[in-house]
Protein backbone atom coordinates (compact mmCIF):
# COMPACT_ATOMS: atom_id res chain seq x y z
CA UNK A 1 0.00 0.00 0.00
CA UNK A 2 0.97 3.67 -0.66
CA UNK A 3 1.83 5.95 1.41
CA UNK A 4 -0.50 7.68 0.66
CA UNK A 5 -3.31 5.22 0.65
CA UNK A 6 -1.95 4.34 4.02
CA UNK A 7 -3.00 8.17 5.75
CA UNK A 8 -5.88 8.06 3.92
CA UNK A 9 -7.07 4.76 5.25
CA UNK A 10 -6.01 5.64 8.86
CA UNK A 11 -8.15 8.46 8.55
CA UNK A 12 -11.24 7.14 7.25
CA UNK A 13 -10.89 4.35 10.31
CA UNK A 14 -10.65 7.03 13.00
CA UNK A 15 -14.15 8.06 11.66
CA UNK A 16 -15.55 4.24 12.45
CA UNK A 17 -18.01 5.08 9.25
CA UNK A 18 -17.72 2.35 6.71
CA UNK A 19 -20.36 -0.63 6.99
CA UNK A 20 -22.60 1.45 8.76
CA UNK A 21 -26.41 2.38 7.84
CA UNK A 22 -26.17 5.87 6.89
CA UNK A 23 -26.22 8.59 9.44
CA UNK A 24 -29.05 10.87 9.26
CA UNK A 25 -26.49 14.74 9.22
CA UNK A 26 -25.07 12.83 6.25
CA UNK A 27 -27.66 12.04 4.92
CA UNK A 28 -29.49 15.39 4.92
CA UNK A 29 -26.01 17.18 3.61
CA UNK A 30 -26.64 14.42 0.51
CA UNK A 31 -29.83 15.29 -0.21
CA UNK A 32 -29.24 18.75 0.20
CA UNK A 33 -26.47 18.48 -2.81
CA UNK A 34 -28.81 16.62 -4.89
CA UNK A 35 -31.74 19.59 -4.46
CA UNK A 36 -29.31 22.28 -5.22
CA UNK A 37 -27.67 21.09 -8.21
CA UNK A 38 -31.21 19.75 -9.66
CA UNK A 39 -29.72 16.25 -10.11
CA UNK A 40 -31.52 12.89 -9.43
CA UNK A 41 -28.50 11.73 -7.92
CA UNK A 42 -25.67 12.20 -5.49
CA UNK A 43 -23.97 10.14 -3.12
CA UNK A 44 -20.98 10.76 -0.57
CA UNK A 45 -18.23 8.29 -1.51
CA UNK A 46 -15.04 7.38 1.05
CA UNK A 47 -12.22 5.86 -1.42
CA UNK A 48 -9.90 3.62 0.55
CA UNK A 49 -7.18 1.03 -1.15
CA UNK A 50 -8.68 -0.95 -3.07
CA UNK A 51 -12.50 0.23 -2.71
CA UNK A 52 -15.17 3.21 -2.66
CA UNK A 53 -17.82 3.36 -0.05
CA UNK A 54 -21.14 5.22 -0.10
CA UNK A 55 -21.93 6.74 3.08
CA UNK A 56 -25.39 8.37 1.91
CA UNK A 57 -27.21 8.47 -0.84
CA UNK A 58 -29.82 10.40 -3.66
CA UNK A 59 -31.60 8.27 -6.21
CA UNK A 60 -29.61 4.75 -5.39
CA UNK A 61 -28.85 2.66 -2.56
CA UNK A 62 -25.74 2.90 -0.62
CA UNK A 63 -22.93 0.24 -2.23
CA UNK A 64 -19.40 -0.82 -1.90
CA UNK A 65 -17.76 -1.34 -5.43
CA UNK A 66 -13.83 -1.45 -6.74
CA UNK A 67 -11.73 1.10 -6.83
CA UNK A 68 -10.83 0.78 -10.17
CA UNK A 69 -14.22 0.78 -11.13
CA UNK A 70 -15.17 4.26 -9.12
CA UNK A 71 -15.26 7.49 -10.46
CA UNK A 72 -14.40 9.61 -7.79
CA UNK A 73 -11.62 7.57 -7.59
CA UNK A 74 -10.19 8.77 -10.78
CA UNK A 75 -10.58 12.28 -9.93
CA UNK A 76 -9.64 11.88 -5.77
CA UNK A 77 -6.88 14.32 -5.48
CA UNK A 78 -8.02 16.90 -7.49
CA UNK A 79 -8.25 20.23 -5.07
CA UNK A 80 -11.11 22.06 -6.86
CA UNK A 81 -14.81 21.02 -8.12
CA UNK A 82 -14.62 18.50 -10.64
CA UNK A 83 -17.50 18.95 -13.74
CA UNK A 84 -18.69 16.82 -16.62
CA UNK A 85 -21.17 17.73 -19.06
CA UNK A 86 -21.17 14.44 -20.63
CA UNK A 87 -18.89 11.42 -19.06
CA UNK A 88 -18.80 9.75 -22.21
CA UNK A 89 -16.39 12.23 -24.15
CA UNK A 90 -14.38 12.63 -20.87
CA UNK A 91 -10.83 10.22 -21.28
CA UNK A 92 -11.22 9.96 -17.18
CA UNK A 93 -14.48 8.26 -17.62
CA UNK A 94 -15.47 6.94 -21.15
CA UNK A 95 -14.49 3.31 -19.75
CA UNK A 96 -15.84 3.43 -15.93
CA UNK A 97 -18.73 0.79 -15.72
CA UNK A 98 -20.88 3.74 -14.19
CA UNK A 99 -20.85 5.50 -17.67
CA UNK A 100 -21.11 2.93 -20.48
CA UNK A 101 -21.43 -0.79 -18.64
CA UNK A 102 -23.65 -2.64 -16.41
CA UNK A 103 -23.34 0.32 -13.56
CA UNK A 104 -25.20 2.93 -15.25
CA UNK A 105 -25.42 5.24 -17.61
CA UNK A 106 -23.68 8.29 -15.84
CA UNK A 107 -23.83 11.58 -18.62
CA UNK A 108 -23.16 14.50 -16.08
CA UNK A 109 -20.88 14.42 -13.65
CA UNK A 110 -20.23 17.08 -10.68
CA UNK A 111 -17.57 16.21 -7.80
CA UNK A 112 -16.55 18.07 -4.90
CA UNK A 113 -13.14 16.83 -2.61
CA UNK A 114 -13.86 15.46 0.61
CA UNK A 115 -10.50 17.15 2.35
CA UNK A 116 -9.90 16.21 6.26
CA UNK A 117 -8.33 19.00 8.64
CA UNK A 118 -5.17 17.18 8.49
CA UNK A 119 -4.97 17.66 4.28
CA UNK A 120 -5.60 14.34 3.10
CA UNK A 121 -8.69 13.67 0.47
CA UNK A 122 -10.93 10.80 1.96
CA UNK A 123 -13.29 10.72 -1.09
CA UNK A 124 -15.74 13.12 -2.62
CA UNK A 125 -19.35 14.62 -2.41
CA UNK A 126 -20.57 14.22 -6.05
CA UNK A 127 -24.15 14.77 -7.84
CA UNK A 128 -24.69 13.05 -11.32
CA UNK A 129 -27.48 12.24 -13.95
CA UNK A 130 -28.08 10.40 -17.25
CA UNK A 131 -28.77 13.00 -19.26
CA UNK A 132 -25.19 15.68 -19.90
CA UNK A 133 -25.87 18.71 -18.45
CA UNK A 134 -23.92 21.72 -16.20
CA UNK A 135 -24.59 23.52 -13.05
CA UNK A 136 -24.55 27.05 -12.27
CA UNK A 137 -21.80 29.05 -10.75
CA UNK A 138 -23.79 29.58 -7.27
CA UNK A 139 -24.65 25.39 -7.56
CA UNK A 140 -20.81 24.75 -7.64
CA UNK A 141 -20.17 26.82 -5.12
CA UNK A 142 -22.53 25.42 -3.01
CA UNK A 143 -21.37 22.01 -3.99
CA UNK A 144 -18.05 23.31 -2.17
CA UNK A 145 -19.47 24.25 0.68
CA UNK A 146 -20.97 21.22 1.57
CA UNK A 147 -18.20 19.09 0.65
CA UNK A 148 -16.58 20.81 3.48
CA UNK A 149 -20.17 20.73 5.73
CA UNK A 150 -19.44 16.90 5.41
CA UNK A 151 -16.29 17.29 6.37
CA UNK A 152 -17.40 18.54 9.16
CA UNK A 153 -20.58 16.11 10.41
CA UNK A 154 -17.69 13.48 9.92
CA UNK A 155 -15.00 16.16 12.20
CA UNK A 156 -18.06 16.52 15.15
CA UNK A 157 -18.69 12.65 15.05
CA UNK A 158 -15.13 11.97 15.45
CA UNK A 159 -14.98 14.27 18.01
CA UNK A 160 -17.82 13.32 20.18
CA UNK A 161 -17.25 9.70 20.23
CA UNK A 162 -13.46 10.39 21.43
CA UNK A 163 -15.19 12.74 23.90
CA UNK A 164 -17.37 10.19 25.22
CA UNK A 165 -14.97 7.42 25.53
CA UNK A 166 -12.79 9.98 27.57
CA UNK A 167 -15.45 10.57 29.77
CA UNK A 168 -15.92 6.69 29.82
CA UNK A 169 -12.22 6.72 30.46
CA UNK A 170 -12.40 9.04 33.39
CA UNK A 171 -15.37 7.71 34.66
CA UNK A 172 -13.69 4.26 35.23
CA UNK A 173 -10.42 5.78 36.41
CA UNK A 174 -12.59 7.86 39.19
CA UNK A 175 -14.72 4.73 40.40
CA UNK A 176 -11.16 2.73 40.27
CA UNK A 177 -9.92 5.34 42.84
CA UNK A 178 -12.43 5.28 44.77
CA UNK A 179 -12.22 1.72 45.48
CA UNK A 180 -8.85 1.82 45.86
CA UNK A 181 -9.07 4.80 48.68
CA UNK A 182 -11.52 2.65 50.50
CA UNK A 183 -9.23 -0.27 49.95
CA UNK A 184 -6.55 1.56 51.42
CA UNK A 185 -8.57 3.05 54.51
CA UNK A 186 -9.86 -0.61 55.55
CA UNK A 187 -6.22 -1.88 54.88
CA UNK A 188 -5.12 1.03 57.10
CA UNK A 189 -7.07 0.68 59.57
CA UNK A 190 -6.57 -3.14 60.33
CA UNK A 191 -2.75 -2.59 60.02
CA UNK A 192 -3.48 0.42 63.16
CA UNK A 193 -5.53 -1.75 64.43
CA UNK A 194 -3.17 -5.18 64.65
CA UNK A 195 -0.26 -2.60 65.41
CA UNK A 196 -1.92 -0.49 68.08
CA UNK A 197 -2.89 -3.39 70.78
CA UNK A 198 0.35 -5.53 71.16
CA UNK A 199 1.98 -1.66 70.85
CA UNK A 200 0.17 -0.14 73.54
CA UNK A 201 0.85 -3.03 75.74
CA UNK A 202 4.78 -2.35 74.93
CA UNK A 203 4.06 1.07 76.15
CA UNK A 204 2.26 0.39 79.57
CA UNK A 205 4.73 -2.37 80.50
CA UNK A 206 7.59 0.53 79.72
CA UNK A 207 5.52 3.20 81.25
CA UNK A 208 5.32 1.03 84.77
CA UNK A 209 8.54 -0.13 84.47
CA UNK A 210 9.54 3.71 84.63
CA UNK A 211 7.92 3.80 87.63
CA UNK A 212 9.95 0.97 89.55
CA UNK A 213 12.27 1.98 92.41
CA UNK A 214 14.89 -0.49 90.69
CA UNK A 215 14.68 1.11 87.79
CA UNK A 216 14.82 4.56 89.03
CA UNK A 217 18.05 4.03 90.68
CA UNK A 218 19.43 2.60 87.96
CA UNK A 219 20.52 5.28 85.56
CA UNK A 220 21.31 2.86 82.52
CA UNK A 221 17.94 1.11 83.18
CA UNK A 222 15.87 4.98 83.38
CA UNK A 223 17.86 5.43 80.30
CA UNK A 224 16.77 2.47 78.11
CA UNK A 225 12.93 2.48 79.74
CA UNK A 226 12.61 6.39 78.91
CA UNK A 227 14.34 5.97 75.29
CA UNK A 228 11.62 2.99 74.61
CA UNK A 229 8.74 5.09 76.08
CA UNK A 230 9.78 7.87 73.86
CA UNK A 231 10.04 5.46 70.75
CA UNK A 232 6.76 3.98 71.24
CA UNK A 233 5.13 7.22 71.10
CA UNK A 234 6.74 8.09 67.83
CA UNK A 235 5.29 4.70 66.92
CA UNK A 236 2.12 5.51 67.51
CA UNK A 237 2.13 9.38 66.24
CA UNK A 238 3.17 7.51 63.19
CA UNK A 239 0.61 5.05 62.91
CA UNK A 240 -1.87 7.92 63.37
CA UNK A 241 -0.50 9.87 60.64
CA UNK A 242 -0.81 6.94 58.23
CA UNK A 243 -4.36 6.31 58.89
CA UNK A 244 -4.65 9.71 58.13
CA UNK A 245 -3.10 9.73 55.02
CA UNK A 246 -5.02 6.61 53.66
CA UNK A 247 -8.69 7.73 55.38
CA UNK A 248 -7.99 10.77 52.45
CA UNK A 249 -10.26 10.54 49.37
CA UNK A 250 -12.68 7.50 50.68
CA UNK A 251 -15.19 10.35 50.61
CA UNK A 252 -15.80 13.91 51.70
CA UNK A 253 -18.49 15.03 54.10
CA UNK A 254 -18.67 18.58 52.30
CA UNK A 255 -20.49 20.90 54.16
CA UNK A 256 -20.51 25.13 54.29
CA UNK A 257 -16.80 25.53 56.47
CA UNK A 258 -15.98 28.65 58.46
CA UNK A 259 -12.17 28.53 58.28
CA UNK A 260 -11.87 31.21 60.96
CA UNK A 261 -13.60 28.47 62.84
CA UNK A 262 -11.27 25.61 61.68
CA UNK A 263 -8.34 27.64 62.45
CA UNK A 264 -9.07 28.94 65.78
CA UNK A 265 -9.96 25.00 66.77
CA UNK A 266 -6.33 23.85 65.26
CA UNK A 267 -4.86 26.63 67.19
CA UNK A 268 -6.52 25.47 70.83
CA UNK A 269 -5.54 22.36 70.54
CA UNK A 270 -1.84 23.39 69.29
CA UNK A 271 -2.15 25.60 72.13
CA UNK A 272 0.91 23.81 74.16
CA UNK A 273 3.23 23.36 71.25
CA UNK A 274 2.30 27.17 69.75
CA UNK A 275 3.47 28.74 73.97
CA UNK A 276 6.59 26.52 74.00
CA UNK A 277 7.55 27.52 70.63
CA UNK A 278 6.68 31.26 71.44
CA UNK A 279 4.58 30.68 68.27
CA UNK A 280 1.65 33.86 66.91
CA UNK A 281 -0.94 32.93 65.00
CA UNK A 282 -2.70 35.49 63.22
CA UNK A 283 -5.43 34.40 60.85
CA UNK A 284 -7.08 37.66 58.63
CA UNK A 285 -10.87 37.59 56.95
CA UNK A 286 -10.96 33.99 56.20
CA UNK A 287 -13.77 32.57 54.05
CA UNK A 288 -16.07 29.91 54.17
CA UNK A 289 -15.79 27.31 52.00
CA UNK A 290 -17.86 23.82 50.81
CA UNK A 291 -15.91 21.10 51.80
CA UNK A 292 -15.06 18.30 54.72
CA UNK A 293 -14.47 20.48 57.83
CA UNK A 294 -12.32 17.19 59.81
CA UNK A 295 -9.72 17.01 56.59
CA UNK A 296 -9.47 20.43 56.50
CA UNK A 297 -8.82 20.95 60.20
CA UNK A 298 -6.35 18.77 59.13
CA UNK A 299 -4.61 20.70 56.30
CA UNK A 300 -4.45 23.74 58.78
CA UNK A 301 -3.43 21.61 61.72
CA UNK A 302 -0.21 19.92 59.72
CA UNK A 303 0.81 23.52 58.01
CA UNK A 304 0.45 25.19 61.54
CA UNK A 305 2.67 23.21 63.50
CA UNK A 306 5.04 22.94 60.84
CA UNK A 307 5.63 26.70 60.47
CA UNK A 308 5.63 27.05 64.58
CA UNK A 309 8.77 23.38 64.48
CA UNK A 310 10.56 24.97 61.19
CA UNK A 311 11.19 28.10 62.83
CA UNK A 312 14.77 30.08 62.72
CA UNK A 313 17.24 30.18 65.84
CA UNK A 314 16.39 32.98 68.46
CA UNK A 315 13.30 34.15 66.33
CA UNK A 316 9.52 33.84 67.34
CA UNK A 317 7.75 32.03 65.06
CA UNK A 318 5.34 34.22 63.11
CA UNK A 319 2.12 32.85 61.55
CA UNK A 320 0.09 34.54 59.05
CA UNK A 321 -3.13 33.03 57.11
CA UNK A 322 -4.92 35.21 54.73
CA UNK A 323 -6.95 34.30 51.41
CA UNK A 324 -7.80 35.59 48.42
CA UNK A 325 -10.30 35.01 46.08
CA UNK A 326 -8.81 33.46 42.33
CA UNK A 327 -11.65 33.53 40.02
CA UNK A 328 -14.11 30.27 41.11
CA UNK A 329 -12.25 29.19 43.65
CA UNK A 330 -10.22 30.54 46.71
CA UNK A 331 -6.46 31.16 47.18
CA UNK A 332 -5.29 30.38 51.06
CA UNK A 333 -1.69 31.22 52.29
CA UNK A 334 0.12 30.34 55.17
CA UNK A 335 3.26 32.23 55.58
CA UNK A 336 5.79 31.97 58.01
CA UNK A 337 9.01 33.89 59.13
CA UNK A 338 10.72 30.23 59.38
CA UNK A 339 13.74 28.48 57.58
CA UNK A 340 12.13 28.47 54.74
CA UNK A 341 12.53 25.52 51.89
CA UNK A 342 14.62 25.60 49.12
CA UNK A 343 12.81 26.41 45.77
CA UNK A 344 14.12 23.39 44.05
CA UNK A 345 13.12 21.07 46.56
CA UNK A 346 9.49 22.22 47.31
CA UNK A 347 7.60 20.09 44.85
CA UNK A 348 9.49 17.14 46.46
CA UNK A 349 8.36 18.09 49.76
CA UNK A 350 4.45 16.84 48.92
CA UNK A 351 5.98 13.69 48.31
CA UNK A 352 5.15 10.61 51.09
CA UNK A 353 7.99 10.39 53.81
CA UNK A 354 9.62 13.61 52.62
CA UNK A 355 11.20 15.57 55.46
CA UNK A 356 11.90 19.23 55.74
CA UNK A 357 15.01 18.31 58.04
CA UNK A 358 16.25 15.62 59.86
CA UNK A 359 16.72 17.28 62.93
CA UNK A 360 13.17 18.82 63.35
CA UNK A 361 11.19 15.88 64.48
CA UNK A 362 8.64 14.56 61.81
CA UNK A 363 7.12 11.70 59.79
CA UNK A 364 7.18 13.40 56.62
CA UNK A 365 3.54 12.33 55.84
CA UNK A 366 2.06 15.79 56.99
CA UNK A 367 1.99 17.87 53.71
CA UNK A 368 1.45 14.34 51.04
CA UNK A 369 -1.49 14.38 53.49
CA UNK A 370 -2.21 17.94 52.87
CA UNK A 371 -1.70 17.61 49.01
CA UNK A 372 -4.49 14.48 49.26
CA UNK A 373 -6.71 16.45 51.40
CA UNK A 374 -6.81 19.76 48.86
CA UNK A 375 -6.64 17.54 45.99
CA UNK A 376 -9.87 15.72 46.74
CA UNK A 377 -11.63 19.16 46.98
CA UNK A 378 -10.74 20.04 43.37
CA UNK A 379 -7.71 21.90 44.50
CA UNK A 380 -3.81 22.85 44.33
CA UNK A 381 -1.07 22.85 46.60
CA UNK A 382 1.96 24.55 46.27
CA UNK A 383 4.77 26.79 48.08
CA UNK A 384 6.65 30.12 47.58
CA UNK A 385 8.71 32.54 48.82
CA UNK A 386 6.83 34.57 52.34
CA UNK A 387 6.54 37.87 52.59
CA UNK A 388 7.32 36.89 56.20
CA UNK A 389 10.86 36.12 55.65
CA UNK A 390 10.25 31.92 55.53
CA UNK A 391 7.99 29.98 54.05
CA UNK A 392 4.41 30.44 52.22
CA UNK A 393 2.12 27.40 51.62
CA UNK A 394 -1.22 28.19 49.21
CA UNK A 395 -3.77 25.64 48.58
CA UNK A 396 -6.74 26.76 46.70
CA UNK A 397 -10.23 25.46 47.55
CA UNK A 398 -13.20 25.77 45.33
CA UNK A 399 -15.28 28.86 46.38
Amino acid sequence: MKQADALREAEIEQYAVLGRPPARDLQALVELAAQLAGAPFAAINLVTAAEQHQLATVGIDPSVCRREDSMCASVLEESELVVVSDARVDERFSSSPFVDGPAGDVRFYASAPLVTPAGIAVGRLCVFDAEPRSITAEQYRALTVLAERVVDVLELRLRTYQLERSLTELTEARDELRRSNEQLALFAGQVSHDLRNPLTALLAHAEMMADLPSVKSDEDATWMVTGTVRSGRRMVTLIDDLLDYARVGGGLNNVEVELDDVVEAVTEDLLAPLHEAGAQVIAKDLPVVRGDWAQLYSVFQNLISNAARFGRAGVSPRIVITAERAADRWRIEVADNGTGVAEDRRAAMFALLARGSKSVPGSGIGLATCKRIVEAHGGRIGMDDSPEGGLLVWFELPG
